[in-house]
């Protein structure tokens, strides 16, 4: 008689590599609200738990899960996140597969990011600044935003089209320079910074930073100074601390 084959009906979440802790102390909801459980080899330690298989992809509602999941493990120390959705058969392929062939490369990435945080902070420019800015500085965009302000769409087809090239070379040259000036006022204060160029008539930039505990309150008044001396033309948002979303390479 052949044998039947066993359909899985739930697979083993990854959401973390921590160290290894006491038996009992895990108490982090997840995913579905199951608790957290770690599976330990040697000096490392992976946070999973158990999820359905058959389930929508990519629902808003677990991505939160995890992420407060991820966050909620920093309050037990060093946490390095994984990848959300990596999903394995159970905790013996987390053990074999997954911690034991790498136990070196997560305890070194567990040691680069003892005692510090990740913070983000987006920039934008308040009231169409940046539009304002250029029009002021550029002859050429005034005249051609006078010409077609009242046409139709439809009219002065060859000026909207110049008038829009014009305005993205200086929106793109703008963001770039704002952004290198925040930058350059934050990176003395952070272990490692990552900038994403914003788009259109608003966004600057969205900058991750990796900031050192013993630098955290210098760093955040750093932000207090910065957000006043731009606040007229530039509104900085701050969130932080989080667990290091985006200074765990491809893992």
């Amino acid at each position: 008689m052949p044998a039947q084959e066993v359909q899985q009906d739930t697979g083993c979440l990854v959401y973390a590599i921590v160290r290894p802790r006491a038996k009992g102390t895990l108490s982090v909801p997840g995913v579905d609200g199951a608790p957290l459980r770690l599976v330990a080899h040697g000096d490392v330690a992976a946070a999973v738990n158990d999820i359905a298989l058959e389930r929508p992809p990519g629902r808003r509602a677990d991505l939160v899960a995890y992420s407060q999941a991820v966050d909620d493990l920093r309050s037990g120390g060093v946490v390095v996140p994984v990848r959300y959705g990596s999903v394995m058969p159970d905790d013996e392929a987390v053990l074999e597969e997954f911690l034991a062939p790498n136990e070196a490369y997560f305890a070194e990435l567990l040691d680069q990011l003892e005692g510090r945080a990740q913070f983000n902070v987006r920039a934008g420019y308040r009231d169409n600044a940046g539009l304002a800015e250029i029009v002021t500085a550029d002859p050429e965009v005034a005249e051609l935003r006078q010409r077609t302000r009242d046409l139709p769409e439809d009219a002065a087809y060859a000026d909207r089209v110049r008038l829009g090239e014009l305005v993205a070379q200086h929106m793109d040259a703008k963001r770039e320079s704002d952004a290198g000036i925040l930058v350059a006022s934050i990176a003395p204060f952070v272990a490692a910074h990552r900038v994403q160029i914003g788009s259109g008539l608003e966004g600057i930039c969205d900058l991750n930073v990796l900031v050192d505990d013993d630098h955290r309150l210098a760093f955040e008044q750093q932000m207090e100074d910065l957000a006043e001396a731009v606040h007229e033309r530039i509104a900085l948002q701050l969130v932080g601390p989080i667990a290091p979303f985006d200074f765990v390479g491809e893992l």
